[in-house]
């Protein structure tokens, strides 16, 4: 439904008059709108209607609670404070997650009637100021009195999965083809177009991008239109979840050249997105065969491997963030949403482990995601094969960043840039089976042979950190070969 559409309001507010009585999911108020039980309301609905299997919670205010008619209200949510604070944004810091829940104003039958929306819990259940709470029957409670209760809403929230949630429902046919990119899902799928709107739609639904519902409707699932959303704006959850490309001037975030917030849905537009990305890079003069070329300052390769693993890896119970592409003059960053389910330094060897398990296999299908982890092999392989500086991985603030750096000499590299190289380069040569030595050391660096000591300085460095380790301690200097520290047979 469109949040911001009085009559789509109006609509909902009748379909939950119609209910028999208020539940777990629902509350019926008049003019009760005490700041504190507001922000206890939403911790409550999140986790209730988590519980019941909804995906949102209500409270209606200017409806009697026995009777379910519209007598209006005086609460006015936008003048509403606490102290100094807006209701909404005092009630927001003290969420623990942060939970999504708005208000909605609308005239019903000419009395005022306000809505307050609050989604299902995700993850962890929802806090209010450090408390959780549940509903038991029409009552709210604090959670922790009720550890049944506590042990399904545990065991709902582990099996929780955002790509299975409703983006919009209550669709026609004609709706559902004017919201999502049908023919970029069978092209990507190297399959011919149907020639009836039936068949498009039993395909869409065999692939789980939509469903239908018992009343005859259709809904799109928050998987369907992150994948093949025409515009994601067109869907009020999914739209801050969109990729936004900045590129800035120089190298600080002072001052912006341009910026860019996709439109398409990940697998629909992951091919005009990389190609944008791209578009933005300056290029390297190189000399190849006697002949001057421009290269892209990033290899193509790598950055289309780090924009897919944003998309795939990030974290979509995160609200209000989206994957984002950065580009200065001296490296471009790709930040996601969410900490990583693997140890950064064993990114290189150790499969993926995906929290969108249905947006990973989607983009595996078409080709888009790598199977197992040759996804950050290749990007390893792009950065030595073009002698770049190592990239970077930086956990914090519930975001992963990984950084690309433009080209720079190894007399540039200062101590942990080196460090990182010469452990990266180790990774990938490990699970190429390829021994890590002196002279492919040497050859990560483009070091001369005559300069062997400059090499064996960067692997004693690598060594004092404990990033690798000789795999013989025994044999001799021309034989020696190193492993990452993972590796070491003596662990």
């Amino acid at each position: 439904m469109d949040w911001n559409s009085p009559d789509d309001l109006r609509a909902l507010v009748q379909r939950l008059r119609r209910l028999p009585s208020e539940n777990e999911w629902i509350e019926f108020k008049v003019n009760n709108a005490d700041p504190e039980e507001v922000g206890e309301y939403v911790s409550c609905l999140a986790n209730s209607a988590a519980l019941a299997g909804q995906e949102t919670g209500y409270l209606l205010w200017g409806i009697a609670d026995a009777t379910h008619d519209v007598v209006g209200t005086t609460f006015r949510p936008e003048h509403a404070k606490k102290g100094n604070e807006d209701l909404y944004h005092w009630i927001l810091r003290l969420l623990t997650p942060q939970a999504d829940f708005s208000f909605h104003s609308v005239d019903v039958d000419g009395k005022p009637v306000v809505i307050l929306r609050v989604t299902a819990a995700s993850k962890l259940p929802v806090k209010f100021q450090n408390v959780e709470y549940i509903r038991t029957g029409s009552y709210k409670k604090n959670l922790s009195q009720y550890p049944d209760h506590q042990r399904r809403l545990w065991k709902v929230l582990e099996a929780y999965s955002f790509e299975d949630g409703t983006a919009v429902e209550d669709l026609g046919v004609e709706q559902v083809v004017q919201l999502l990119d049908y023919p970029a899902y069978f092209s990507l799928h190297k399959t011919p177009l149907p020639e009836s709107r039936s068949a498009v739609i039993e395909a869409l639904e065999a692939a789980r991008l939509i469903r239908h519902t018992v009343e005859g409707q259709w809904q799109i699932t928050n998987g369907g239109a992150l994948l093949y959303a025409k515009d994601l704006r067109e869907f009020p959850k999914l739209g801050r979840k969109a990729v936004r490309v900045v590129h800035y001037e120089g190298t600080s975030r002072i001052k912006t050249k341009k910026e860019q917030v996709g439109q398409r849905g990940y697998a629909a537009g992951f091919q005009g997105l990389v190609s944008y990305v791209a578009d933005q890079l300056p290029n390297s003069e190189v000399i190849q065969d006697g002949l001057r070329m421009d290269e892209l300052q990033f290899p193509r390769l790598a950055i289309r491997e780090l924009v897919a693993n944003a998309l795939i890896h990030q974290d979509l119970t995160l609200t209000g963030a989206g994957p984002m592409v950065e580009i200065f003059d001296d490296r471009m960053e790709v930040t996601n949403p969410g900490l990583p389910l693997l140890d950064p330094l064993r990114f290189i060897d150790l499969a993926p482990r995906s929290r969108n398990e249905f947006i990973g296999a989607a983009m595996r299908q078409v080709g888009i995601a790598e199977e197992r982890g040759s996804g950050w092999d290749k990007i390893a392989f792009e950065i030595e094969f073009h002698q770049l500086p190592p990239a970077k991985v930086e956990v914090k603030d519930e975001q992963t960043r990984v950084t690309l750096f433009a080209p720079k000499p190894l007399t540039k590299m200062d101590r942990p840039d080196r460090i990182s190289a010469a452990y990266q380069h180790a990774c990938l040569r490990y699970v190429s089976n390829e021994p890590t030595n002196n002279a492919s050391i040497r050859e990560r660096f483009g070091i001369p042979e005559r300069n062997k000591a400059l090499a064996s300085r960067i692997i004693k460095e690598a060594i004092n950190e404990e990033l690798i380790v000789p795999y013989d301690p025994s044999a001799g200097p021309r034989s020696i070969r190193y492993v990452p520290y993972w590796a070491d047979p003596e662990r």
